[in-house]
């Protein structure tokens, strides 16, 4: 079906999405902090590396055998070259984002890590301004502008108030950025010749490859983890991966990227509301206020020039 044909349908999709990776964080923090999860159960604090290395693992062991069942083997190679590129971004895109992501919200809260995450755009826009020498339009400029000042009422720089700032964990959320950043710039060429499935699948199987290495099965097996933390674990990578795709990939049925981008900004908006409903996480005023001038950035930025539509940057959104 055509971009475009079902838009409420497909904003549907895209908000289920941003609903799913809105639960998956407010998740991942209850994981890192041992509290407690709905209905009362207690659960063990998981450790960031593992709780990543899990995220991918378990997800292309779903994955896998259903493309491999429904596809076949031939059908899901790839050239040697871009096998190589797939296994970059798997390492320096969604490894690095993901463990960096879970080691701002394990040191900080949610917010912080999310808001600063979806600060890429912005490092996505200056990367392609450098790189064709043109400079942003006054909109996109004043986007910027909002972002930055957005982001330092956020980890309260401006209004603090007592509020704790932790530089490792504030350091680990614009790295998570940054790779970020680099996942959707690198994968923007290959996504333009190989459908979404087969580059998810690569790059989780080049995510999963390296966590394997930096991480072994015996180190994992020394952590000694309990049942629950077990059964948490491949219900989480369901939550925060396979279900959250599939659903934004069936918005993009219906919607152009550009739109289905912009609804994804729903995540930061159910992950701090879920925060706050869930782990008891208090948002100050200033804190809210920088929360709405970085929603209110990343729209402005991705809202399309008139004068540009045929050179609309496409930046998939993918955690």
């Amino acid at each position: 079906m055509s971009a475009g044909a079902h838009p409420l349908r497909g904003y549907f999709y895209i908000a289920a999405a941003a609903l799913f990776w809105g639960i998956s964080a407010a998740l991942g923090r209850a994981a890192f902090t041992g509290h407690l999860l709905p209905g009362g159960v207690t659960l063990g604090a998981i450790d960031p590396l593992i709780l990543s290395q899990s995220r991918v693992t378990f997800s292309l062991a779903v994955l896998l055998p259903l493309l491999l069942l429904r596809r076949g083997a031939r059908e899901l190679s790839v050239p040697r070259w871009d096998f190589v590129r797939f296994i970059t971004l798997g390492v320096l895109g969604v490894a690095a984002s993901n463990y960096f992501y879970y080691l701002a919200i394990q040191r900080t809260n949610v917010a912080t890590a999310i808001i600063l995450q979806y600060t890429a755009p912005v490092l996505v826009l200056l990367y392609t301004a450098v790189r064709s020498r043109r400079w942003p339009s006054a909109r996109r400029v004043a986007a910027v502008a909002l972002a930055v000042a957005g982001c330092a009422l956020v980890v309260g720089l401006v209004g603090a108030g007592g509020f704790r700032i932790d530089r490792r964990g504030l350091t680990a959320a614009m790295l998570a950025a940054f790779s970020f950043a680099f996942y959707n710039i690198g994968g923007h060429s290959v996504l333009a010749r190989y459908d979404r499935w087969k580059v998810l699948l690569w790059v989780l199987a080049g995510a999963a490859a390296f966590w394997i290495v930096v991480n072994p099965p015996w180190k994992i097996a020394a952590a000694h983890y309990g049942r629950e933390q077990w059964i948490f674990m491949p219900v989480f990578s369901l939550l925060s991966v396979l279900l959250p795709f599939s659903c934004y990939f069936a918005g993009l049925q219906h919607l152009e990227p550009t739109r289905a981008i912009v609804a994804s900004c729903l995540e930061p908006v159910f992950s701090i509301v879920l925060a706050a409903a869930i782990l008891g996480e208090l948002l100050r005023p200033m804190q809210t206020l920088g929360i709405v001038l970085v929603l209110f950035a990343i729209v402005l930025i991705q809202v399309p020039e008139r004068a540009a539509r045929g050179e609309e940057l496409v930046v998939e959104l993918m955690e």
